[in-house]
């Protein structure tokens, strides 16, 4: 039930005094009343009663009689505030047309100085989190991320809402830098994710080619934007020239840290270094001399306490990230088998890796080089007949 006092509170807001709200709710209640019954049903002091009735009736919204006992009505709420609300309308309405037109003058100014503005949002660094989760979870098309560890980190935690991503066949795929790769956190990522490294060092992410979250990886703030006609062009074509230039790392999830960070370091000298020195000492001495281990080893890489299958998996990794290739041990040849689904010299240095560490454990290999233009290369390692590969 709505309480009288509190209707007089309210009445308030319409210009009238308490006193007069008082007066008005009572009269409202009672019907035809009297000076001296409003005074004692509204608990106004008597000598106010007859000064408050002549506001009411200058207002129209209260009728007094001239004869006397004096007698009061109120007018029908209806009637009483119509034309106040009226005013009130009128009032907002110019409000919204004022604003209207500054809006309006703003815009022609910013296109005057050849500039529109965008809407970005502030986010918390309580409340990145959950927004990274709803935008996994409602993205349609495509998560493409430049992340560092701070980011790395964040996503590492949506397992559950990437997963679901991939079961929906959303393009995911992450760019990270090169001493995350082997981490707890790039272990924890989903498989089915495409991963590469690249030398980044920030936190962009890119939601079906428009939405873009930015993270500040020095206080975990962030921010939304929406309206990405020229900043999510920009950073759309970003991402594709560095994914084009990164190095893919998803065979490498299940090594650990050191393991991975040294195959990632190897493929890192053979790509800057090693590829071009390894092709031009094939031209001219028909790959004599070559002792890959030896120039790994200069840059920092130590093959001393490898085992052979250490090598094996070193080389396959490495074969599958740079030329889509593979590693094989033919048993009933005693020979190894390198294929690489490109051509031009990009297994060579694998190759050469391997026969380096059987030569060095004295074992005596051949190897046997095929260029095939259309199809890749093979590589054949042949194994001295008295050894015994296990």
């Amino acid at each position: 039930m709505v309480k009288g006092q509190d209707l007089a509170v309210s009445l308030e807001e319409f210009g009238l005094s308490q006193y007069e709200a008082q007066a008005y709710v009572t009269l409202i209640t009672k019907g035809t009343i009297s000076a001296s019954e409003l005074a004692y049903y509204s608990n106004l002091p008597r000598t106010k009663v007859y000064p408050t009735l002549l506001k009411l009736e200058k207002k129209k919204i209260a009728i007094i009689s001239k004869s006397k006992p004096i007698m009061c009505t109120a007018i029908a709420p209806e009637d009483a505030f119509d034309e106040i609300i009226q005013e009130q309308i009128n009032r907002v309405n110019a409000m919204n047309s004022l604003i209207t037109k500054l809006k309006q003058l703003s815009e022609d100014s910013k296109k005057a100085r050849g500039s529109e503005e965008k809407r970005y949002f502030h986010l918390s660094q309580n409340y990145v989190f959950r927004q990274l989760q709803s935008m996994v979870d409602g993205t349609k098309t495509s998560v493409h991320a430049i992340i560092d560890s701070w980011g790395l980190g964040l996503l590492s935690q949506c397992k559950e809402e990437l997963l679901a991503a991939l079961r929906r066949n959303i393009d995911v795929k992450l760019i990270i830098p090169p001493s995350l790769v082997g981490t707890e956190g790039f272990r924890e990522l989903p498989a089915g994710i495409k991963l590469k490294t690249a030398d980044v060092s920030q936190n962009v992410i890119t939601f079906d080619d428009s939405e873009i979250l930015m993270i500040n990886s020095n206080n975990g703030k962030g921010a939304i934007f929406l309206s990405t006609d020229v900043l999510g062009i920009n950073q759309v074509k970003a991402f594709e020239q560095t994914w084009k230039s990164g190095i893919k790392v998803n065979t490498l999830s299940d090594m650990t840290k050191s393991d991975a960070q040294e195959t990632l370091k190897a493929i890192q000298l053979i790509s800057e270094n090693g590829l071009g020195f390894v092709l031009n000492s094939v031209i001219n001495s028909k790959m004599k001399g070559i002792d890959m281990i030896t120039f790994l080893e200069k840059n920092g890489l130590n093959f001393q306490s490898k085992t052979l299958d250490d090598i094996i998996l070193l080389v396959d990794s490495t074969l599958n990230i740079t030329c889509a290739g593979q590693l094989k041990y033919e048993s009933h040849g005693n020979h190894f088998v390198i294929e690489s689904k490109v051509n031009s010299g990009h297994a060579i240095p694998w190759a050469l890796l391997l026969e380096g560490y059987l030569n060095r454990k004295g074992i005596k290999t051949k190897l046997i080089y095929n260029d095939h233009q259309q199809t890749g290369e093979k590589i054949h390692i042949k194994v001295d007949s008295k050894v015994a590969i296990s």
